[in-house]
C-alpha cells in the first residue's frame, strides 16, 4: 500500500505525481494507521511528493514500524536519510542529469546506505545511463545495496534500456512502473 505525502520541493522533469505537489488531506498519525489496517496489507511504502519534507514523516514510519508492517520509504535523495528508522527499507532516487535536478542529490546519503535499502536511477536517455553506469563504478553501489534502473515512461522505451542493461552486463534490478503497463497514466486513489 502506499501512504502517498503531499509536497516536494523538486521539479523533476519526468514527475508523474505531480498532483502530490499540493493539495491533498491533513490526517493525524492515527487516521493513517487506521486507514492502512482497513486494507488488510503488511507492506507499507510511505511516499510523495517529498515524504521527507513533510513534517511527521519520521514518526508515522516509526508508528508503521511498531504497527507490524514492513516498511519502506520513496525518496528524492535530496534530503537527509539519516535520521530515518533503521526499520525501514529507503529507496533513494538519484536523480539523473535528465530530471532536471541532478544537482540536488545529498550524496552524503549514499554513506547511510544499509544493505536492505536501494538505489533507484530514473533513466531518460543514453546520456542518464552511461551517467548512472558511472556513479556504479565510481562508489561501488551494487556492492552497498541493490540498484534499481527504471526507464522513463513516455521518454524510453522499456526494452531500450533492458538492451543496453544486457548488453552491458550491469549487475542492476530493472525496474517498470507496471501500475502504468496495466492501468495506464491514472491517478491512483
Amino acid at each position: 500500500m502506499f501512504v502517498r505525502l503531499t509536497g516536494c520541493p523538486l521539479r523533476c522533469g519526468y514527475c508523474d505525481t505531480a498532483y502530490a505537489f499540493h493539495g491533498g488531506r491533513t490526517l493525524s498519525q492515527s487516521d493513517v494507521l487506521q486507514a492502512v489496517a482497513g486494507y488488510a496489507v503488511r507492506h507499507v511504502c510511505v511516499t510523495g511528493g517529498e515524504p521527507l519534507a513533510q513534517r511527521g514523516c519520521l514518526d508515522l514510519l516509526v508508528a508503521l514500524c511498531e504497527a507490524g508492517y514492513t516498511v519502506s520509504l520513496e525518496t528524492s535523495g535530496a534530503l537527509d536519510v539519516a535520521a530515518v528508522d533503521p526499520r525501514v527499507r529507503r529507496v533513494i532516487d538519484i536523480k539523473t542529469p535528465g530530471s532536471g535536478e541532478c544537482e540536488r542529490n545529498r550524496w552524503t546519503n549514499l554513506d547511510a546506505l544499509q544493505a536492505s535499502d536501494q538505489l533507484k536511477f530514473v533513466i531518460c536517455d543514453r546520456v542518464d545511463y552511461d551517467w548512472a553506469r558511472a556513479l556504479l563504478e565510481q562508489h561501488a553501489l551494487t556492492r552497498r545495496c541493490q540498484v534499481l534502473f527504471s526507464p522513463s515512461y513516455g521518454q524510453l522505451p522499456a526494452s531500450t534500456l533492458a538492451d543496453w542493461i544486457l548488453a552491458d552486463r550491469v549487475p542492476v534490478r530493472f525496474q517498470v512502473q507496471l501500475h502504468k503497463l496495466l492501468w495506464g497514466d491514472v491517478r491512483g486513489r
